[in-house]
């Protein structure tokens, strides 16, 4: 046994793991179930533990969602960090920006982490955000910080030029795309449409980032 290992309280590990569960059940309450139905209640029983042990950790339940705000922008930050390094790997041999296939598959990877759970969370807590005082702030600060980390991942995936005329709003703007297909598919998953209209920002990225500066 190491010495880190043996200076390790099970108890302490034992209250970080119901910490973790908790604000995984927070999420994935109020993605499926948006803020009205999420009670303190319903989470602690989804992360299978106790409503007692769940007010240990979090006494209010703005408390306990006001963390989840904090756990799903570090959820989607390590999402955006591991499609870079994915990026990165892919890349090593295709340096050139818009190589054959290359940014219809950034594109595509960036629409799956906009339409995917965590940003269905997300979205659920901006509706909430928008009229409880205590997420506000919170929330708006949070997604500020994402806004400017997914453009400058998307720029380095994209392997863009931003000094070329366009290139920053042409990111941009499919980055907001992105967005709008996320709220989209709150009501409906219509893959099929989405993948066209994918495909054809892929194309338009794609003629942008082949034009000459």
């Amino acid at each position: 046994m190491t010495p880190r290992a043996a200076l390790r309280d099970p108890k302490q590990d034992r209250s970080r793991a119901t910490r973790q569960r908790l604000l995984e059940a927070a999420v994935a309450c109020l993605a499926e179930h948006g803020w009205a139905r999420s009670t303190v209640a319903v989470v602690a029983e989804r992360a299978g533990v106790s409503r007692g042990a769940a007010q240990h950790h979090f006494p209010t339940r703005e408390d306990l969602f006001t963390a989840a705000v904090q756990h799903v922008a570090e959820e989607r930050s390590a999402a955006l960090r591991a499609l870079l390094s994915h990026e990165r790997r892919e890349g090593r041999e295709q340096r050139e920006p818009g190589g054959p296939g290359r940014v219809a598959e950034v594109v595509g990877a960036l629409v799956e982490l906009y339409t995917g759970p965590l940003f269905r969370a997300a979205l659920q807590l901006w509706v909430v955000a928008s009229y409880e005082e205590q997420l506000g702030a919170r929330v708006a600060a949070l997604e500020a910080r994402i806004g400017r980390e997914t453009h400058r991942m998307a720029v380095e995936a994209l392997g863009a030029d931003e000094s070329v005329p366009g290139v920053r709003e042409s990111v941009q703007g499919f980055l907001d795309m992105a967005r709008g297909l996320g709220l989209a598919n709150l009501l409906t998953d219509d893959r099929a449409r989405r993948d066209r209209v994918v495909a054809q920002w892929a194309r338009i990225l794609d003629d942008v980032l082949r034009a000459p500066g």
